[in-house]
């Protein structure tokens, strides 16, 4: 038995939503808005929305509309199979609703959301961590679900850029480097056959995610790491030489350089003047492959993100879409059983891991799931292989600090800004 409702937003700070790109859902990484945290009277004398409250259902569940059809599969499955009520609730800005939700004593026993919430999440005990044999899981999910050397989450599909081409006007090949990739395109717009050259979403305020396999294979990087493997926000390296270097890369392809990046390239067209033929090559994620399907009807390849020749390999921001189990959830034993059990119905299982990927289309995290879906649809497999390749994206706090002032920065040196001064500040 299921219950869907929406409820209004609830925020408590300045919030980085989910990893992906432009039009797939949980797609671009921004900054969420903050809304009021309950229902009250303004000085104006109008009544802002209610917290959203969790259902009477034996186990209830909060995602967003995205995510909706795929987790009540998945939920019916395992009330079926056990003989209890499941609630799947639809919340708008999932997370910091289920913050202050938790927080109240009213909100869910299983929240579903972007791996990179976790930080926060933990910060403020909002959710527990679980004990999962990970062997059948890719590696980088386990690893972006893991915080502080613990385990928060159980994984099921995960995301990252990858390279778009189209193979009527650049051929039909797998590029050994970005350059090959973007002469290519640039040839095609030489000859009046394109727009542009390669569709990078940035637009007039940047975008971190979508820059960051560029950023990155030109030497840059955003956090280091400690000895454990673990995000270090003490050491940011946006304005160390080597980030000063890759902003040089970066200025150097902008508009006053060669012009591939460009600030009227944005989350809102880069997919879409890309599959009315456009442009060469488009850099985006498993949200794009419907529109890019439709528009040029097979006359497009996909590939991994290549580095630039000579220079670092290129790594993409890596999502995992995951579970978690509320701190203060009304029936953990049930919560406990759907996310970590192993028995007909559970999260846990190549059965109820098959039912989300079909819901969501995302690449599934579980390894033998992977397998199965690669087998009938090969793009499943470059987007996994991608995923594979590409970092997680951090969850520390720190990131909520970094985000905006940092696509600004791409943006200013796109734009033609010294990327020295600019990176710094």
């Amino acid at each position: 038995n299921k219950t869907m409702f929406g409820a209004m937003a609830v925020s408590v700070a300045l919030l980085l939503t989910a990893c992906g790109g432009g039009g797939g859902g949980d797609t671009e990484t921004t900054a969420e808005e903050t809304t009021p945290a309950a229902e009250e009277t303004t000085a104006s004398g109008e009544e802002t929305e209610a917290a959203p409250v969790r259902g009477n259902e034996d186990l209830v569940i909060w995602t967003d509309d995205n995510k909706l059809a795929a987790v009540t599969a998945a939920a019916d499955a395992f009330a079926k199979a056990n003989g209890i009520t499941v609630g799947v609730q639809a919340i708008v800005d999932t997370r910091s609703a289920f913050i202050t939700a938790n927080q109240a004593g009213n909100g869910p026993d299983v929240v579903v959301g972007a791996h990179d919430w976790i930080g926060q999440l933990v910060s403020n005990g909002s959710i527990e961590p679980i004990q999962l044999d990970t062997s059948g899981y890719a590696e980088k999910a386990v690893s972006a679900v893991t915080y502080d050397g613990q385990l928060y989450g159980v994984p099921y599909g995960v995301e990252s850029l990858v390279l778009y081409c189209n193979t009527e006007v650049v051929g039909d090949t797998q590029w050994a480097s970005l350059d090959d990739a973007i002469a290519a395109g640039q040839a095609a717009k030489d000859a009046g056959k394109v727009e542009s050259a390669l569709n990078v979403p940035q637009g007039t305020t940047g975008d971190p995610y979508n820059m960051q396999p560029y950023y990155t294979s030109a030497g840059g990087y955003l956090f280091g790491k400690t000895a454990d493997g673990s995000y270090n926000a003490e050491d940011l390296g946006v304005g160390t030489p080597a980030g000063i270097a890759a902003a040089a890369k970066i200025g150097e392809l902008g508009e006053k350089g060669s012009g591939v990046f460009s600030t009227a390239i944005t989350n809102d067209n880069a997919i879409s003047l890309f599959a009315e033929g456009k442009a060469g090559c488009l850099s985006s994620g498993p949200w794009a492959l419907k529109d890019v399907e439709t528009g040029l009807a097979g006359k497009f390849n996909i590939q991994p993100i290549p580095g630039f020749a000579g220079l670092s390999p290129a790594q993409p921001f890596m999502g995992a879409q995951a579970f978690y189990i509320a701190s203060a959830g009304k029936n953990k034993i049930s919560a406990q059983a759907f996310v970590t059990g192993t028995t007909p119905g559970s999260l846990n299982t190549a059965e109820a891991m098959t039912l989300l990927y079909e819901g969501a289309n995302l690449p599934p995290a579980m390894t033998s799931v992977r397998e199965v879906a690669a087998a009938a649809d090969p793009n499943i497999g470059i987007f996994g292989a991608a995923a594979d390749a590409a970092e997680p994206m951090p969850a520390i706090p720190a990131m909520d600090q970094v985000w905006t002032p940092l696509g600004q920065a791409y943006a200013a040196v796109i734009g033609g800004a010294d990327p020295a001064s600019t990176m710094e500040t």
